[in-house]
């Protein structure tokens, strides 16, 4: 039967399909979570945004990010507005992020809208735990790094385009710290899934990485 004139094709993958990307900061994960949605016909949640909207929460209140009860108080309080904010990028959201991140009762408190999010119609998710926690049976899980080098240049030309001033040293040991800071966390710390495709695009620019993760989803999902 002949399709009918200016039907659209299907989505690419089978409906409800979770897609996992972790990785650590400034590796690509969210640049290539957002193509993969595109290309594969699913919404896309960037789960770092609900813990640097938490974090700027908790900043804004003038309180340090590593107290339990304020940070908590944060995420419960959390509503779709705060993930519009134009100031949760940089290295103090980041810092704060991740602090807010190792907090037990902030993850517990984020958790719920994670899954509902992804269980509703399907999704690609982005973050430091999805395959891990969020979605461990999720039906494809890309962990995706690139060295401390290479992911702070990536960082310091981002802050750069957004015209804040930086140091590339410093920029470099920040990354360091926050890659300490999630490894080393008790709570859902960051590490590949046992069973997690690793995509290191140190070497590879946008395009080449997009290509490459799609073709490991694809290949996993049956596609």
């Amino acid at each position: 039967m002949a399709r009918r004139a200016g039907r659209l094709p299907a989505p690419d993958p089978a409906p409800r399909a979770i897609i996992a990307v972790d990785g650590p900061a400034a590796a690509g994960k969210g640049t290539l979570a957002r193509r993969l949605a595109a290309a594969l016909g699913l919404p896309y949640l960037d789960t770092g945004l609900l813990y640097r909207a938490v974090g700027r929460r908790v900043l804004d209140a003038g309180a340090d990010p590593r107290d339990a009860t304020i940070a908590e108080a944060a995420a419960r309080a959390l509503v779709p507005e705060d993930l519009a904010r134009a100031d949760l990028r940089g290295p103090l959201a980041d810092m704060a992020a991740s602090a807010v991140a190792a907090i037990p009762a902030v993850r517990a408190a984020l958790l719920d809208f994670q899954r509902d999010f992804g269980r509703a119609h399907g999704a690609v998710l982005d973050g430091r735990d999805i395959g891990t926690v969020v979605f461990p049976d999720a039906a494809a899980k890309l962990f995706v790094t690139a060295s401390v080098a290479e992911r702070a240049r990536r960082r310091f030309l981002e802050l750069a385009g957004r015209g804040v001033a930086a140091d590339p040293a410093q920029v470099e040991a920040e990354i360091r710290d926050r890659d300490a800071q999630d490894a080393n966390r008790p709570v859902a710390p960051l590490r590949p899934a046992a069973d997690a495709l690793q995509l290191d695009t140190t070497t590879l620019d946008a395009d080449a990485a997009f290509a490459e993760a799609l073709r490991l989803v694809r290949a996993r999902l049956g596609a």
